[in-house]
């Protein structure tokens, strides 16, 4: 059997053409793996990626997003092991189990929020609250609240209920004939401002454009679903909380539902735990995922008020919420996540990325200084600029670039951003800089 492994061992390269003949990857046009092939992961380390010939790159973007706490965690590692001995799964239907318990317990402690529903995602994560919000509204009689409103340029996924109320044409035009129609509302995004107009002002501009809309519309809409500070796919677009606290308002003045879409800014990513609490608000619903397991395993949840919950409970099963799938609340994902929230807790991660968040922007003065680059922003533990004279094909170029300098990293158009995992040290940062900044210096990029 060891010799039949290792006659049957191929190289890197072999692969790279076994992945082309095998694999379709997510958000890539295959034809262009011939020329940019995938990097080849071997094994991860902290905040370091190794291909197979042992060379190292920066995750500079925790994977996209997810990974918080390095790959190859003990402590999760170790979680994961002890519960593989226990239980792997059972269905949730019917069933219950110790760390799904835990968890929605240590959730609800966590947002205010309670009764958590799971998916595997985090577009799962927004069907279910788009699901959720409606079907609370025919509950309570009144099933014209079906329409939903959500900021332009906004990204919540690309299944079709997510897509629906996602704004990013890439993604969303081909697919129109299977969407419902929704309503889109400025962006609060602070580069928009007009000169010499503060993030604020230009934040509350915006809501009083939400609030035409909602005047208009409050009958036929559901929910408003909002991306909290930062707009991940809008090319890390961050705007001011005065926005998330004026539209906390108008949704309760208009009886709409207003669902935080925590997926990427929640855990820490913003600064703090999740990024409603920089505004002080409670939204309606709350959606997580990405970081929720440390970047282990799929796991998403929903959380909501006691007022939405109640309004499904019945006699009637129909008047129940019969969204499911086979792995809902899976035990290994729900014990990695009480295993991110163990180190949450026990290190004090929050405050401890303040005082990262300080460091690493000093870092990165001389990136924000460069000549080309524009509106560099910073929110918690992202990292994030533009490209003046990016042009068509930068950001491959850019990525292979980096690549070159052991950094994984992959822009978004001509958006070039940061969002290490925490365990990312000073030094490792330094060296991302040191890497941005030969990249930047490149006019051929």
């Amino acid at each position: 059997m060891v010799g039949a492994q290792c006659d049957n061992f191929k190289p890197m390269d072999d692969l790279l053409s076994r992945t082309r003949a095998a694999v379709w990857h997510p958000c890539t046009q295959m034809k262009q793996l011939e020329a940019v092939p995938p990097l080849a992961i071997a094994r991860g380390e902290g905040p370091w990626l190794i291909d197979p010939d042992g060379r190292r790159y920066l995750d500079a973007i925790s994977s996209w997003w997810v990974n918080l706490f390095g790959h190859c965690n003990p402590r999760i590692n170790a979680a994961l092991v002890d519960q593989l001995g226990k239980i792997e799964h059972v269905m949730l239907a019917g069933a219950t189990h110790e760390p799904v318990v835990a968890l929605s317990e240590r959730l609800a402690a966590l947002t205010g929020l309670g009764h958590a529903f799971y998916g595997s995602d985090g577009a799962s994560a927004t069907e279910i609250a788009l699901k959720m919000s409606v079907h609370y509204w025919r509950n309570l009689g009144q099933p014209e609240k079906n329409g939903f409103i959500s900021l332009k340029n906004g990204y919540h996924g690309e299944t079709v209920g997510a897509l629906a109320v996602t704004d990013i044409p890439l993604f969303k035009s081909t697919y129109e004939p299977l969407l419902r129609h929704t309503l889109q509302v400025p962006t609060p995004d602070a580069r928009l401002a007009e000169p010499g107009e503060s993030a604020e002002a230009f934040a509350l501009r915006c809501a009083d454009a939400l609030e035409a809309r909602l005047a208009e519309h409050a009958a036929t809409t559901a929910a408003f679903i909002v991306e909290p500070l930062v707009q991940g796919a809008a090319g890390m677009a961050m705007y001011h909380p005065a926005y998330l606290r004026r539209a906390r308002e108008l949704c309760a003045d208009y009886r709409v539902h207003l669902i935080a879409d925590e997926i990427a800014m929640g855990f820490g990513r913003s600064g703090t735990m999740f990024a409603c609490e920089q505004a002080g608000i409670r939204p309606d619903f709350i959606c997580l995922s990405k970081g929720i397991t440390g970047g282990y395993l799929p796991l998403s949840a929903v959380l909501t008020t006691n007022d939405v919950y109640a309004a499904f409970y019945g006699d009637a099963t129909a008047r129940g919420f019969l969204h499911s799938h086979s792995y809902t609340g899976n035990p290994l994902a729900c014990r990695a996540a009480l295993a991110v929230l163990d180190i949450f807790e026990h290190d004090n991660v929050v405050a401890a990325n303040r005082v990262k968040a300080i460091e690493f922007t000093k870092i990165l003065e001389d990136v924000a200084g460069h000549p080309r680059v524009r509106h560099f922003r910073h929110q918690g533990m992202i990292w994030a600029f533009d490209v003046a004279d990016a042009t068509p094909g930068f950001s491959t170029r850019f990525h292979l670039a980096a690549l070159a300098q052991g950094v994984f990293i992959r822009p978004i158009g001509g958006t070039v951003y940061a969002m290490p995992p925490y365990v990312t040290h000073a030094d490792e940062m330094r060296g991302l800089a040191g890497a941005l900044l030969t990249c930047l210096d490149n006019p051929d990029i």
